[in-house]
């Protein structure tokens, strides 16, 4: 509880988090929802978890490659961001869309298409072969998911996983810029410099797709990641792959605590909020937290002491 009563101190308005050992469950909050009423956080809020859905992603795609339907050779260098794909996320018209009152009284509301956002990312050149986070090559594997099965990504995420995990809080929003109750209020300090941070709670995620616009709760990312390091989702040898060490997995990010314990997982940043989840291998311990704000992106040693 420490840490997070820590996070508020340091700036944070308010944070929750989740912890599960094997069968135990333990839950924790401290700061506030809503800086103006002040009321606080609670633990089964709904918050959209950016980057986080990325990890979804994989597991879909890694669950075709299973299947025969995709070849891993051919989308590794995505899924591990190796294949030298612009980050849309960089370019110049995203950065003025998305930067400062541009985004409060448009982009906020705006629809994006995927291919429109690869159209970004395509007018500039490529960053090489070394390891270059970029959103787009999700965006790819999101349209990969479509041309494969025929179906939705979002329909793909709800069959495959969303519907065996029984996850109950956990839903693609398209366009939806509401969420759900409960739910804090989220917030962005450095969205518009100089002044209080803006309220974000309403934006229309599509501009992540399947990059990062699932929404969902604490209970349903460790509920999710658990099966997914206890191998339920993926057979061992493509589970294995998912895994190989380094700092970025197929879909999963690798850390080292500094006790030495090894944790896999993912962090997300969206407008106004914060969300990381991450467990040992095998599952026996998983942790998720949310942050109501994207001042920073938190590292995860600032939750060392949940995942003891």
């Amino acid at each position: 509880m420490r840490c997070l009563e820590n996070l508020v101190a340091g700036g944070a308005p308010g944070v929750i988090a989740e912890v599960r050992r094997g069968s135990e469950v333990w839950r924790g909050a401290a700061g506030v929802a809503d800086l103006g009423t002040r009321r606080a956080r609670r633990v089964d809020e709904h918050f959209r978890i950016g980057s986080v859905t990325k990890t979804f992603t994989a597991t879909v795609l890694l669950q075709l490659v299973a299947e025969g339907l995709v070849d891993l050779d051919s989308c590794r260098r995505l899924l591990n961001h190796t294949s030298g794909i612009f980050d849309y996320g960089n370019t110049p018209r995203f950065l003025a869309d998305f930067t400062g009152p541009a985004f409060l009284s448009t982009a906020r509301y705006r629809t994006y298409r995927p291919d429109e956002l690869v159209a970004m990312a395509r007018a500039h050149p490529s960053t090489g072969t070394d390891y270059h986070y970029s959103n787009t090559n999700y965006v790819l594997l999101g349209q990969l998911i479509e041309e494969t099965t025929g179906h939705s990504y979002a329909e793909e995420v709800r069959r495959r996983i969303i519907q065996p995990l029984g996850l109950t809080g956990t839903y693609l929003p398209g366009a939806d810029t509401t969420l759900p109750e409960p739910h804090a209020r989220h917030y962005s300090p450095l969205l518009v410099p100089g002044t209080e941070p803006q309220d974000v709670t309403e934006l229309n995620p599509s501009y992540a797709w399947a990059v990062g616009d699932l929404v969902s709760t604490l209970d349903d990312l460790t509920t999710f990641l658990g099966a997914l390091l206890a191998g339920r989702l993926l057979p061992p040898d493509v589970q294995e792959q998912m895994l190989t060490l380094g700092f970025y997995g197929l879909g999963v990010v690798h850390w080292r605590l500094p006790d030495g314990t090894d944790v896999w997982g993912h962090n997300g940043m969206i407008f106004g909020g914060f969300t990381l989840m991450a467990g040992t291998r095998g599952g026996e311990r998983v942790v998720a937290v949310n942050v109501n704000s994207d001042e920073r992106d938190y590292p995860v040693e600032s939750f060392t002491s949940l995942m003891r």
